[in-house]
């Protein structure tokens, strides 16, 4: 079992920064990829990044050259780093983690708010 804790939302207006971290503890050998996906309201949920285990990375359309997805394996840690933040990416994101061979991730931690407004 893998645990995943995330912290760092908030309220930023338009145009600034924020970054999220998400903590893991457990099992973390068994996870191939981290990444984080968000929901907006009435919206569904969707990819934003993901980092492999070996260090690829995959980013959303939306999201390419405003955020950056990075690990610090020393302590089991992830980051999204989100720039030039626009009210479209006001959501609730939440870090997962996809064990190899799965075909979609597993383990879900429990959310944070960023909202995006002026």
């Amino acid at each position: 079992q893998v645990q995943l804790v995330e912290s760092g939302g908030g309220l930023v207006q338009p145009g600034g920064s924020l970054r999220l971290s998400c903590a893991a503890s457990g099992s973390i050998f068994i996870i191939y990829d981290m990444g984080w996906y968000r929901q907006a309201p009435g919206k569904q949920r969707e990819l934003v990044a993901t980092i492999t285990s070996g260090g690829s990375l995959n980013y959303a359309d939306s999201v390419k050259g405003r955020f950056t997805i990075s690990r610090d394996n020393a302590k089991n840690t992830v980051y999204l780093q989100m720039n030039s933040l626009k009210p479209e990416d006001t959501a609730v994101y939440y870090c997962t983690g996809r064990e190899y061979g799965d075909s979609k991730p597993g383990y879900w931690g429990q959310g944070t708010q960023v909202t995006v407004s002026s």
